[in-house]
């Protein structure tokens, strides 16, 4: 047998076995009160424009469109969900404290 031609661990399939086996521990997300969430404004990337960004957040993105709406109707303003971060549009650091605090959360504000 030549060096290198039985690959059992290496194609996808094996690879991918031990998340399928995790399943278990990832279905019992981080309980909302001990979840390390971050709300800070930035205009990194933003064209000048300033954004309120929602991170930390562990949750479903079912669950966390469902957050986005809420906030957005808190702060009255535009947002989106972009690879897990929430961004609302404008300084709305006060409103999405407050939203978060009321749905379970504990989040601290980042930056400056």
């Amino acid at each position: 047998m030549a060096k290198g031609g039985w690959q059992e661990f290496s194609r996808s399939e094996s690879l991918q076995r031990p998340e399928s086996g995790n399943g278990g521990a990832a279905s019992a997300p981080t309980p909302r009160a001990q979840q390390r969430v971050r709300v800070q404004r930035t205009k990194a990337g933003k064209g000048g424009k300033l954004v309120t960004a929602i991170t930390g957040l562990e949750a479903p993105e079912a669950e966390l469109k469902g957050l986005l709406k809420q906030l957005k109707a808190a702060a009255g303003t535009g947002g989106t969900l972009k690879a897990g971060v929430i961004e609302l549009q404008g300084d709305q650091v006060a409103a999405a404290l407050a939203a978060l605090e009321q749905a379970g959360f504990r989040p601290k504000q980042a930056g400056g």
